[in-house]
């Protein structure tokens, strides 16, 4: 009986330790990097003018890692400049087989002289990759449509509210849904 009872146990461990087996990834990685450039629509006065590009690089999803900040039209608001802001943001690239990418994106720009603070939120992002399973690949025609809100305690004209498009390398864009 202990023999069969012993028996019973390693047929039941094989089952259970052969159920641990993967399959070979169908996951795409995609990177991207360069210049973004970012139209906001909406607000009022001063909150309505800034009209923004930026470089970053990125590989997948997290924080970017941006290197180049700069308004077209900062106004009072915010002043261009070395160390006049900071600028943060996250990111996901997601691959499909098909070659499209969907993703999210937010990003938020604090002035270091007026104390505005703008955050591009719920941002959606869509595009295409040139990677193939275990092959990265990187993102073309981005763009990232969602909501932007300016904040400034001591300034009111610096507050407001819209939605922003921002698009990879190219002076105009539209939303396509993939």
């Amino acid at each position: 009986m202990k023999i069969l009872a012993i028996l019973m146990l390693l047929v039941l461990e094989l089952a259970v330790c052969g159920c641990g087996t993967t399959s070979p990834s169908t996951e795409q990685n995609t990177t991207t990097s360069g210049s973004w450039e970012v139209q906001l629509t909406g607000g009022h006065g001063p909150a309505s003018q800034l009209n923004f590009v930026t470089a970053f690089t990125l590989t997948d999803s997290g924080p970017l890692d941006i290197t180049g900040f700069g308004f077209f039209n900062a106004g009072t608001c915010f002043t261009n400049g070395t160390d006049a802001s900071t600028e943060s943001g996250t990111a996901t690239l997601n691959a499909a087989s098909t070659s499209q990418v969907t993703g999210t994106l937010t990003f938020t720009v604090t002035s270091a002289t007026t104390g505005s603070v703008l955050s591009l939120t719920n941002g959606q992002l869509t595009g295409t990759t040139n990677g193939t399973v275990g092959v990265t690949g990187t993102l073309s025609n981005g763009v990232v449509s969602g909501d932007w809100a300016l904040q400034n305690a001591s300034d009111a004209t610096c507050n407001g509210g819209g939605t922003f498009l921002m698009c990879q390398g190219t002076t105009t864009c539209t939303v396509t849904v993939p």
